[in-house]
This record gives C-alpha cells, sequence and structure tokens, in this order.
C-alpha cells in the first residue's frame, strides 16, 4: 500500500495564533466575495466550492441527529470497528485528554458512534454538535476533518478558520479513515478534536498512526476468524470428493477442496436459498455453517440474466447491488473502484488498459496500475466484468444512479474521465 499522504494544517514552526487571524481573514474575503489574502490548501479550497455550490450557510448550519438514541447501540454492533474500541481507546485517548482534546469515533457516513474525553472539552463538542448520533458529513456540518476526510478518503486537520461554518472556528480536528484491510473501502474515521489554541502539527500523524494499527488489527481479526472456520470446516471436507469450498459471511474463503481458489464469492443477501447461482461457480448449493458456509458447485455454469445497479448517489459510499434469480447481492466500492466501474458503464463496448489509463491518469502508459486495480475488481466482483477488453459481462444490465448536481459525481476524483463526464452532464462544469 502507497504511503498515506497527510494533509496537516499547520506546518512545523508556524505561529498558530497568527495563522489562524490569517485563516479569518481569508474566510471572511472569500464568503464576501473579495480577494484573500492566502491561498487555501488544495484540500480545503475544494471543499469551500462543495460547500459554495451547495450553498452551506456558514453562519446557521449545524450538524443535524440522524441517529435515534435507539438506533446508536445497532449501528455500534454492525460497525467493523467495534470490536476495535479497547484499542482505540488505548492508543488515543490518554493523549487526547492530556491536549484536552476529544476523540470521535465515526462510521463511514461521518455518522458520530462513539466519544470520549474530558468533561471540560466535552462541553464544547456539545456545543459544536459533535455529539453521538449526529453528522458530521461535509453536508450536514460544512468543511470539517471527519466530512472532508471521507470525501477525499486520506487523513485531514482542519484548523481554526479552515472550517467553513464559523461556529467550528474555536476548534481543531484530525481525522484519518480507517479501511478494511481486504479490499481497501473505508469503514469508518478516527478523529481528535479541541480547541483551535491547542493545535499541534504531529496530531495529524498520531491519528494516523493509531488508523493503521486499527487496520492490521482488523486484518489479524479476520484472519484469526477464517482460521476458526477452517477447524470447523476440516471434518466435513475431508469426506467430500466434489467440489466445494468454505466461506465466512461475508463471503471470503476459508478453504477449498478439488477446487481452484476463489478468494471471494459474492454472497446473496437472502440466505435462505439452498440453490443460488454465484458468479464464477455457476449454480452452487449453500449449507450453513457455525460463522460462514459451506458452498458446493453444481457444475451448472449457465449464467442468468442479472442486473447491476452501481449507485453514486452518496459520496463517497459508492456501491454496486447486483440482484437475479437468487436473490441480491451489494458491494461497496472504493472510490478508485467507483471510478472503474462508472468508465465501463460509460462504455458498453469495452476499454482497454491504455484507454481507462488516459481516462483515470491521463496517461496511456500506466497500464501495470490499471491493471492491477481490475485484477483487485474482478476478484471481488466475479463474472460481472470480463477483461479484453474490460467490460461489464454481457448478460448482465447495468444502470448508473448518480447525483442531480453533475458536479458531485465522485467529487475527490481528479480522474480526466470524471472530469468530462461532469462535463457532459453539466455542460458549465469545471
Amino acid at each position: 500500500m502507497a504511503p498515506t499522504r497527510l494533509d496537516t494544517a499547520l506546518p512545523a514552526g508556524i505561529d498558530a495564533r497568527e495563522y489562524a487571524r490569517l485563516l479569518h481573514r481569508v474566510h471572511e474575503a472569500t464568503l464576501s466575495g473579495s480577494s484573500p489574502p492566502a491561498r487555501l490548501r488544495p484540500v480545503i479550497e475544494e471543499s469551500w466550492r462543495r460547500m459554495l455550490r451547495h450553498r452551506i450557510d456558514p453562519d446557521h448550519c449545524r450538524p443535524s441527529m440522524v441517529l435515534r438514541r435507539e438506533e446508536i447501540q445497532r449501528h455500534r454492533n454492525d460497525s467493523p470497528l467495534s470490536d476495535l474500541m479497547p484499542l482505540l481507546r488505548q492508543s488515543l485517548v490518554p493523549v487526547a485528554e492530556d491536549a484536552g482534546h476529544v476523540m470521535v469515533v465515526a462510521d463511514d457516513l461521518g455518522r458520530v458512534l462513539w466519544r470520549d474525553g474530558p468533561r471540560e472539552v466535552s462541553r464544547v463538542a456539545d456545543g459544536a454538535g459533535l455529539i453521538v448520533g449526529a453528522a458530521w458529513d461535509e453536508y450536514s456540518a460544512g468543511t470539517n476533518a471527519i466530512g472532508t476526510a471521507l470525501m477525499v478518503g486520506r487523513p485531514v486537520q482542519v484548523y481554526s478558520a479552515e472550517h467553513y461554518v464559523r461556529g467550528l472556528h474555536s476548534l481543531t480536528c484530525a481525522c484519518a479513515p480507517i479501511r478494511d484491510p481486504r479490499e481497501g473501502r473505508v469503514v469508518g474515521v478516527i478523529d481528535v478534536t479541541g480547541p483551535a489554541s491547542t493545535a499541534h502539527p504531529s496530531t495529524l500523524a498520531l491519528v494516523d498512526a493509531v488508523a493503521r494499527l486499527a487496520e492490521s488489527r482488523l486484518r489479524c481479526m479476520h484472519h484469526a476468524h477464517l482460521e476458526r472456520l477452517r477447524s470447523v470446516a476440516a471434518p466435513l471436507l475431508a469426506g467430500l470428493v466434489e467440489k466445494a469450498l468454505v466461506v465466512d459471511d461475508e463471503g471470503w474463503t476459508a478453504a477449498v477442496v478439488n477446487m481452484e481458489p476463489v478468494r471471494r464469492v459474492p454472497l446473496p443477501k437472502r440466505g435462505e436459498h439452498d440453490r443460488v447461482w454465484l458468479p464464477k461457480l455457476g449454480e452452487c448449493r449453500m449449507e450453513p455453517l457455525p460463522g460462514g458456509w459451506l458452498i458446493r458447485p453444481t457444475d451448472a455454469e449457465t449464467a442468468p440474466a442479472m442486473r447491476a445497479c452501481l449507485d453514486l448517489t452518496a459520496p463517497p459510499a459508492a456501491s454496486i447491488t447486483v440482484g437475479g434469480p437468487s436473490g441480491e447481492w451489494t458491494q461497496r466500492l472504493t472510490a478508485r473502484h467507483a471510478e472503474l466501474l462508472f468508465l465501463l458503464a460509460r462504455n458498453p463496448e469495452g476499454r482497454s488498459a491504455a484507454q481507462l489509463a488516459a481516462d483515470l491518469f491521463g496517461d496511456e502508459e500506466r497500464v501495470v496500475t490499471v491493471r492491477a486495480e481490475m485484477s483487485r475488481l474482478r476478484r471481488h466482483l466475479g463474472g460481472i466484468v470480463e477483461s479484453r477488453p474490460y467490460r461489464f459481462s454481457e448478460n448482465v444490465d447495468v444502470t448508473v444512479l448518480a447525483p442531480k448536481d453533475a458536479m458531485e459525481l465522485m467529487p475527490g476524483s481528479h480522474a480526466p474521465g470524471i472530469r468530462r463526464a461532469r462535463a457532459d452532464l453539466d455542460p458549465a462544469a469545471p
């Protein structure tokens, strides 16, 4: 995995108070339409453009409560980060308390699920609306570390008047996404927030290091679960002469016999079907196991007609839902995989690796990178995507749900092919 790029608000050696005063002048000039005295960091400048397009009110925008009290525990239980909370608290809460900050953990939509910190700073967080159950995506709270980190998919620190909403100018926050190490999609974020007067350039690096530690723990937990599943299934597999594989509840393979291994199988949402059609495997029988499934291919590989819906309406939570006679399954997508699937949907005749390299990077020579990403994507989606050229399979009817505002089509993407698509949808788009 490539080194993480940190968008740090406070370069080392800068006078924080003088910098805050400069940012206030930039904020006032930008919103009044005057020429600002300095240029914002690109990540903040792009976020402010999104706020202006959506007419976010810098004086009255306030995070709303989107989770009721009875829903919060359910979302905590469903979160992949739930089992990591002891690690996150041990790693960050003592440091946050010493610095007069609170630690916040939010899901992949920016909804706050946990908050820990000293009572004095918790009152400040309460006043800003940084409370459990509140939405801190950009369109709910303006430019802020949680929402902006989710939008761009990388660690971000936001200091004082870099916040678009004036009511947050007294705060500094540093946030890093936590990704599922198996497939790279963001499953949540960890954030440290406190008074702007306590900002420190190293805070973001610390938060990012803890996020990487959390990802490592997720990987270890996954491996341990697959090992337990292998132990449970070993007596069953030992006596089989036909093809079979054992997968966990999310379709990740624990063991195979008499067949080539498959890294992951996309499982239907409804597990009550004993016979299903699965990409790459064809028709299969499914039998429940503790913590997973025993799948037996029947070698009837004729693919039924299927439908696929690529949903890009809620950045950055892109997903694809595939349905057929046996039910449907949904796969959350990384930003890169969402770009690739959108480009393939726009070009049903298919795209070569060189064409996709030009679409993504403006450079036809970067075919190795494209092939690596397409290999990962095809492992996740089975037989939905074909190669030579890359395209959706002929038996799949594809639809795309795009945002009404063309500029909100994958707003964190700078790929030339995505920019052209925005221009096609909205001629006024840059």
